[in-house]
């Protein structure tokens, strides 16, 4: 009898439970049905911060990539910039054009020269109470004004940015052109136009004012979004500055006086990993900027192969060959000639002063080196002696079979040894006669050419 009340007990729930599903009113499934699809708009604001370059480049290209990816509804570039490098804002201005995903440029602070292009290639702009947009000017590294094909070229980037989103390109003109006359805007004949937010809205250049993010959400009816702010990588930061102008010269420079340091201390030091860890630099922020590709670093990885070779090689052509191959690898990884060119250039400079004044106040038998350096030596005039002792060697002339730097070979009319000269190098093929033995080490000195008459 008892497992029949279990059974009885359980029917009754399942009746229960049918009962309570068919009479579910179907305006309640169909609210919760809409709760699961309904999808709250998806806004990513991308940072356009600094300076206007080719590391900027790159991470705007991977965020925007992201919010493709990711089915975006709507992008809010925040922009503060005092502008930058005209090739970089235009191929910004080009990754804005290609989005299908409606763009807000919001102007944080500043929208200057470069930063100004970017703003124009956004579907709508709005600005914060206290900043400008403008001043549009191309001028080269040393602050003069660009030539007037590179100007007349701007003029038109920012023209075509103005009309492509229903903008009055007379304005987009003005910013980059001081010959147009807008005195009523404060840009008289001789100077750039410069937007405040109230002049930017009444031109229509700007949507609207707003003091920050949050209202320029509600002004967008994004309020309830969801927001995916996208930050700048280790890597990306790393990338944006060793890529600046003002920064290639100087790890150009530290490369350049590491190695020379060097040649001129024993070991592998403090200088040469200064200086290994400037070119590393110098190339991993360019491969990640995108403007060196794997060609570059083979190039670079075979011409330090062919420098090292030319220790062990005499002739100097791998060396020279080495050379010439970091040097072009150098000019590939830059976006710009006469920038890599004046790089190298001061890089250059700076070597040979660190190489004279290295050999001529540091060296090891002057200036500070002169007091600590030991120059006490086991010669067999103070009465050190060897196993093997060869002073019959002393005297005898030969021809060096590699250069001398300062170990080397010679050849004498009876053997083969092993030399070293007295301090400077002693090219190949070079008359030397044997000045002193000392154990072991036998050292020589190139003949003059009277002495070698005789």
């Amino acid at each position: 009898m008892k497992w029949r009340r279990q059974i009885y007990f359980i029917g009754a729930l399942i009746a229960c439970a049918l009962f309570i599903a068919t009479n579910i009113p179907v305006d309640t499934i169909a609210q919760e049905d809409n709760q699961d699809v309904e999808k709250k708009d998806l806004v990513y604001v991308i940072p356009i911060e600094d300076e206007v370059e080719r590391g900027l480049e790159a991470f705007l290209t991977r965020s925007t990539e992201e919010a493709v990816e990711n089915h975006a509804d709507h992008i809010i570039f925040e922009i503060d910039t005092p502008g930058g490098r005209v090739d970089s804002a235009g191929k910004i201005g080009k990754i804005l054009q290609d989005l299908d995903i409606p763009t807000t440029a919001y102007v944080v602070n500043e929208a200057l020269s470069a930063g100004s292009y970017i703003a124009l290639n956004s579907d709508s702009i709005y600005m914060n109470p206290n900043a400008t947009m403008g001043a549009s000017g191309v001028i080269t590294s040393d602050g003069k004004a660009a030539d007037k094909k590179a100007q007349s070229a701007w003029i038109a980037a920012m023209k075509s940015a103005a009309e492509a989103n229903d903008r009055d390109p007379e304005y987009a003109v003005a910013m980059a052109d001081e010959s147009v006359d807008l005195p009523d805007l404060g840009a008289p004949e001789g100077e750039f136009l410069t937007l405040t937010p109230n002049n930017a809205v009444e031109v229509g250049y700007a949507e609207g004012v707003v003091h920050n993010r949050s209202e320029l959400l509600a002004e967008l009816d994004l309020e309830d979004a969801e927001i995916e702010e996208t930050e700048v990588s280790a890597a990306e930061s790393i990338a944006r500055f060793v890529t600046s102008p003002v920064v290639i010269p100087i790890l150009l420079s530290i490369a350049s006086l590491g190695l020379i340091v060097e040649i001129y201390t024993p070991g592998f030091g403090v200088a040469g990993s200064m200086g290994v860890i400037a070119l590393l630099l110098f190339f991993y922020g360019h491969f990640i900027a995108g403007l060196a590709g794997m060609e570059v670093i083979t190039l670079l990885i075979v011409g330090i192969i062919l420098v090292v070779l030319e220790f062990f090689v005499t002739g100097g052509i791998l060396g020279a060959l080495g050379a010439a191959a970091i040097i072009l690898s150098l000019f590939m990884a830059g976006y710009d000639v006469t920038q890599m060119a004046l790089s190298i250039s001061i890089a250059c400079i700076v070597a040979i002063l660190a190489a004279v004044v290295l050999f001529k106040w540091i060296g090891p038998n002057r200036g500070i080196l002169k007091r600590i350096i030991l120059k006490d030596r086991t010669t067999t005039e103070l009465g050190y002696t060897s196993n093997d002792q060869r002073e019959e060697l002393i005297g005898q002339t030969g021809v060096t079979v590699s250069m001398l730097r300062p170990a080397g070979i010679m050849e004498t009319e009876t053997e083969r040894l092993d030399v070293v000269s007295e301090g400077s190098f002693i090219e190949a093929g070079a008359p030397v006669v044997i000045s002193k033995v000392e154990g072991m080490r036998v050292v020589v000195k190139k003949m003059e050419p009277d002495k070698e008459n005789h």
